[in-house]
This record gives structure tokens, sequence and C-alpha cells, in this order.
């Protein structure tokens, strides 16, 4: 047993650091061939931050537990709304005042009500995995194009906030690179890191499952879930912390959104099959419901401590339904 929590440690450990190695190393890159700020903040460091959690589904998937795959997914979206979104407004009260507030939250819902309906039809193709991650380009290419047409002023996008999320986090991630030696030796070290934390983590994982006679699909929905949620939950407090409220927001919807239609996508097209039934109806409404939650904050302009309460408890309900019918 010991050896299985060193192995989950070491591969959550793993993760994160690849994570980072490899969005440097990934920006560098960008940044020393001349590719627009936008493009780096959209596109880059959009699809660099979600590594750890497509990596570890890919990975659970293809080892032949998909329960760990989609429980991370669903999982992950419920962590970032509830504690995440929670720990985040908790620090400082999150005003939203954007006229398009309630259109990232909106697409958002809209992809997890689309998981909700392929987990319900038991419908699971490569097919699908591409209309997914079609669903996502397509996202960020409007989101891109609005951008465009708003320079110098900035329109809050959810993709424009994970890059900005993590920025404030991490000062130093726009360190010029003297030449392109270092930046490609840095995404290929966190693409290593990151594909061996993530097979540490789902052998300790199934091993943990058998072990202490859970569910796989439980342990993709508690401990690898938070664990590779990590990295959105430092960001985001960061942000809060800040006084950049709106990032704090959009770097959790613009999570979700990745998760499902990125991570789901990549998931589904390189291990296709049904979505496991036994995270219908609780996880998966959970994350329908908290979707649904944010779509109306977003509405009512902000994220006040009560409502961050409210989400937090939630979480802690939720976590300890999972425990006592383990």
């Amino acid at each position: 047993m010991i050896l299985t929590i060193g192995l989950i440690i070491a591969g959550l450990v793993l993760l994160v650091l690849g994570g980072e190695l490899l969005v440097r190393g990934a920006v560098g890159l960008a940044e020393k061939a001349g590719v627009s700020a936008l493009v780096v903040g959209l596109v880059i460091v959009g699809f660099g931050t979600s590594m750890p959690e497509l990596v570890t589904s890919v990975e659970a998937a293809m080892s032949g537990s998909p329960a760990i795959a989609w429980g991370n997914i669903v999982g992950s979206n419920i962590a970032n709304s509830l504690l995440i979104l929670g720990a985040a407004a908790l620090v400082a009260p999150i005003t939203i005042a954007a006229a398009n507030r309630w259109r990232d939250p909106g697409v958002a819902l809209g992809a997890s009500l689309a998981l909700l309906l392929l987990a319900a039809t038991g419908f699971g193709s490569a097919l699908t995995g591409v209309v997914l991650l079609a669903c996502l380009i397509g996202y960020i290419a409007w989101c891109y194009r609005e951008e465009r047409l708003a320079e110098p002023d900035v329109v809050h996008n959810a993709p424009y906030d994970r890059g900005q999320a993590l920025e404030l986090a991490d000062t130093t991630l726009h360190a010029q690179a003297n030449g392109w030696i270092k930046p490609a030796a840095l995404t290929l070290a966190g693409l290593a890191v990151l594909i061996g934390g993530g097979r540490l983590l789902v052998t300790g994982a199934i091993d943990l499952a058998r072990l202490a006679g859970l569910t796989e699909t439980l342990i993709g929905l508690t401990i690898v879930a938070v664990g590779t949620s990590l990295p959105e939950f430092v960001t985001s407090v960061i942000a809060a912390r800040k006084g950049e409220m709106e990032v704090a927001f959009g770097n959790v919807v613009g999570s979700n959104i990745y998760n499902i239609l990125g991570i789901g996508g990549a998931t589904m097209l390189l291990a296709p099959g049904a979505i496991p039934t036994d995270l219908l109806p609780l996880d998966i409404g959970l994350m329908l419901a908290s979707a649904l939650a944010i779509l109306l904050l977003a509405f009512l302009r902000g994220v006040t401590r009560l409502s961050a309460l409210t989400l937090l408890a939630s979480y802690a309900a939720y976590l300890g339904f999972l425990i006592l019918n383990a």
C-alpha cells in the first residue's frame, strides 16, 4: 500500500513538473518562431496547461481503465466548479462585468450536456472524439477572431483568461530565449516527464483501487481528478489574490471546456468506447448542475463569499457521499 501511494504522489509531482516544463518550452519555441502573443495565450498556454489531465486520461483509457480516464474528466470539472472556483471567490469575491459573461459558461454547459447525452446513449467512437476536438478548435478560433477584432482592447474569454492566469502565477514565463536549444529541450523533457508521471499515476490508481477494494471510477473522480487539477487551483487563487477576478473565473470555465472537448475528445479518439455508466446519474449530473450554477453566477455578475461557501460545502458533501458509499 505504501508503494502504491508513493507511485500516486510521484506521478502527480511529475505531471505538475512536466506540464510546467512543456508550457515553458512551447512558449519559448513559439515566441522564437515569431508566433503572436495572442496565439501563444489562446492556443499554446491553453493546451499546455491541460496536458496533465490529457496524459492521465489517455494513459488510463489505453491501459484498459476507462473508468479512471472519464472519472478524471468528470471529477476535474466538478472540482473546478465547486472547489477551485469556491476557493478563489473565498480569497476575493469575484465580480464579472464583461458584456459577454454568459457566453463561455454557456459553452461549458453545452459541452457538459453533450457528455451527458453520450454517457446516457452509450455511444462512443473515434469519430465522436474528432467531433469533440473540432468543436474545441472552432471555439478557440472564435475567441481568436474576437480578440483580433477588439485589439488593443481586451475581451475576456476563457482561453485568454487561462493564459493570463498562468502568467500571473509564473512571471518568468516569457523569459527571452537566446536560441532554439533550450526551449526545444524543455519541451521534450516536459513531454517525457508528463508521460512518465501519467503512467506512474495510472498504475498507482489501478493498484490502489484493487488493494483498497475501491472502484476505479471513485479513484478517478477523487484522487486523480483533484491531483491533476492542482495547477488550475493555484493559478485561479493567485489571480483572485492579485485582483484579477474575471481571470480567475475564466480560468475555471476554460478548464471545464478544455476538459470535455479537448481531453474527452482525445480520449475518445485514441481509445474509443462508451463512457462508463456508473458515472450516471450522480457524477455527470452534478457536473451538469455545476455548469448550470456557473452560468447563473455569470448572469448575477459575480461570485460572493456566501456563494463561495455554498460551492465548497457542496463539494465537501459530494466527497463525503462518495466516501460513505465506497
